[in-house]
């Protein structure tokens, strides 16, 4: 095995668009990376405190996160390399679509299938960074990833995630198993329950 020291290569990684508002109501969209779940209904971001979507984030305390799918790649990869404290136009740009969150202060957009309407409980300056929690207070579903039933497809996302290693973007997609059941054999092996 060949080491490679102290780096964050872990894969897959998220690729997650966390929408805000500018103080001009403009949408502001920034691609992340580093952040996901971390409790039933939180999420936890961790971001650079000079991120203009910081300054959103404290102003208005509220933020939608959304999974992009692979048909707009190229305007979220956009989103991850410009700044809105550099480009406040960023979002205009794009060509996507937004509309106002009917629960929080912050941008839904219209081309990202599956989005949680968040807001921020609490920021963590931490020795590495800043995290930011925020409470999940509904999930917008676009009609066209629900299976027959009416729940949420993954395979239908078409979501993508980033290689941290080599700053690729991979499809995703393909269900291979069933959680909680693909390793249920070793239970009855081990003669355990």
């Amino acid at each position: 095995m060949k080491n490679f020291g102290s780096k964050p290569y872990l894969f897959p990684m998220p690729t997650y668009m966390i929408g805000t508002y500018n103080e001009d109501g403009t949408p502001d969209v920034m691609m992340m990376a580093w952040g996901g779940i971390c409790a039933e209904d939180m999420v936890a971001l961790n971001l650079e405190a000079d991120h203009k979507t910081v300054a959103n984030l404290k102003r208005c305390m509220a933020f939608t996160l959304a999974v992009p799918g692979t048909d707009t790649l190229e305007a979220s990869d956009y989103f991850g390399i410009a700044t809105a404290n550099r480009t406040p136009d960023k979002f205009e740009r794009s060509g996507l679509h937004a509309k106002k969150s009917e629960r929080v202060d912050a941008p839904v957009i219209a081309e990202y299938p599956l989005t949680l309407e968040c807001t921020v409980e609490k920021f963590e300056e931490e020795p590495y960074g800043l995290r930011v929690l925020g409470k999940i207070v509904n999930v917008l579903a676009d009609e066209n990833i629900l299976d027959g039933a009416g729940k949420i497809d993954a395979g239908k996302l078409n979501a993508f995630v980033f290689d941290q290693m080599q700053n690729g973007y991979y499809a995703v997609g393909q269900k291979i198993g069933s959680a909680w059941k693909s390793g249920a054999g070793f239970l009855k092996k081990n003669g355990t329950k």
